[in-house]
């Protein structure tokens, strides 16, 4: 049991803080799974699944729930299955891809 004010606080943010990473961390998983039964059904809207799990993957990151390294290799093998398994005219890449490309 915690004894000081200080301790009795922290023990209340960590709680706080476990409650929002694990819904965003829960989100995350939820539009990656998303994206992959799109892919693997051939949907006619997995473009658009895929670039919004991206997109989740990296607000998990920025805000700090997982590593961006980790958030990384999620997208390489999201983007690396869209576009194997059933590829479209343009393939599909992640949004740092291009933003390191026009620097």
């Amino acid at each position: 049991m915690a004894n000081t004010k200080s301790s009795k606080k922290d023990i209340q943010n960590n709680q706080r803080n476990k409650a929002r990473n694990t819904s965003v961390r829960s989100k995350m998983k939820g539009a990656v799974k998303k994206a992959h039964t799109a892919i693997e059904t051939k949907a006619t809207e997995k473009e658009t699944v895929v670039k919004e799990a991206l997109k989740i993957i990296d607000k998990t990151a920025s805000k700090g729930v997982i590593h961006k390294k980790t958030a990384a290799r999620k997208k390489s093998r999201l983007t690396k299955a869209a576009n194997k398994i059933a590829p479209t005219t343009k393939t599909i890449k992640a949004t740092k891809a291009k933003k390191a490309a026009k620097k």
